[in-house]
């Protein structure tokens, strides 16, 4: 089975963790929650990992609770909200090196698809943490605000990255008053 194209909904068997859904899906891995372990983080190629189909299903698994079939329908609705992001043509199957100051150490090369890839993904998780502190009932307006400054001042430290982005519209955008920390 290729276990490397799976989306979000998924339905798998994990050895040490049993059953889960995919709830996410990374370049390397995939977000799994698990029925009795919370979510995991598990890479794509786990030998441990086998995909719950028709032929292997129990009579357990296919009676879920209306939770589960919530949860399922609305990963299936919102499964595709994960942004395609551009690479600047430019950039495309280029090289980011890395020297360090000392010669006789070797440069570090990596593909720049793949530091573009979680740049784009840091940006993903910033804007969920900011929907998480703005929905949390816990906080005071004044906590929220506070917290949102210092997520404003990460997209203007990323703001250095936006050169690799294909259209200006997925740019970071930071603390437009000029002041920087």
């Amino acid at each position: 089975m290729d276990q490397t194209t799976l989306g979000i909904g998924t339905r798998l068997q994990h050895t040490q963790f049993g059953q889960g859904v995919i709830t996410g899906v990374k370049y390397a891995t995939y977000l799994i929650t698990f029925i009795h372990h919370g979510t995991k983080e598990i890479d794509k190629n786990d030998s441990n990992l086998d995909e719950i189909i028709e032929d292997n299903v129990t009579t357990e698994i296919e009676t879920s609770s209306e939770v589960e079939k919530s949860l399922l329908k609305i990963l299936q609705m919102w499964g595709g909200i994960t942004e395609k992001v551009a690479l600047g043509d430019r950039w495309q199957k280029g090289i980011m090196s890395l020297q360090p100051f000392d010669k006789s150490l070797k440069p570090k090369e990596i593909p720049i698809e793949d530091f573009f890839h979680k740049i784009v993904m840091l940006r993903d998780r910033l804007r969920v943490l900011e929907q998480n502190i703005n929905s949390n009932k816990k906080l005071s307006d004044e906590e929220k605000v506070n917290l949102q400054q210092y997520i404003t001042r990460c997209y203007g430290s990323l703001t250095t990255f936006n050169v690799l982005f294909k259209n200006k519209e997925d740019w970071f955008v930071g603390d437009k008053s000029g002041k920087e920390d």
